[in-house]
Order: C-alpha cells, then structure tokens, then sequence
C-alpha cells in the first residue's frame, strides 16, 4: 500500500471513531500520523490517539481503553500532557 493510500485509509478510520474515542478517559485528540515503536517514530501511518496522561491497559475500564486496530488501521497510542490555552 502507498503511502498515500496508507493516509487516506487512516483519515477514513478518523472520521468514523473520532467521536468514539474522544469520550474515552483522557483521550484529548485523535489525528492520522505515524505510529511510534519504543517512543520514535516509524515509517507506518496509523491513527494517533493523543492523552493527557497514558495508563496502563489493565488499568483502565474497559469501555476507556483503546483499540490497539480499528478496520486494519493501527491505533497508537501517545501522550502528550495536558493541553492549555496560553
């Protein structure tokens, strides 16, 4: 799959669980990027799903954990603290 493609797929996959995921326990965004191996980046695109604090899995109420793939896209994902307006 081309890296357009790989994109586009994963813009698809945005667009459909943003809403989902954005109610999920400190999820603050979701965004379409490259998913992270060992916290650096690779070359695999997949949806970004961005927290303000990362917990554990088996921490987390099963309805507020993340997919780890959703319709063959990967789901990463990373923290990013807390977001403020300056």
């Amino acid at each position: 799959m081309s890296q357009d493609d790989a994109m586009a797929r994963a813009a698809a996959v945005q667009a459909k669980y943003t809403d989902e995921l954005m109610r999920k326990k400190n999820v603050v965004g979701v965004a379409v990027g490259m998913v992270q191996e060992d916290n650096q980046p690779s070359n695999e695109v997949g949806l970004v799903v961005l927290v303000n604090k990362k917990e554990p899995w088996e921490q987390l109420a099963p309805e507020d954990r993340v997919p780890r793939q959703l319709d063959g896209v990967r789901v990463d994902v990373q923290e990013i603290g807390e977001i403020r307006a300056f």
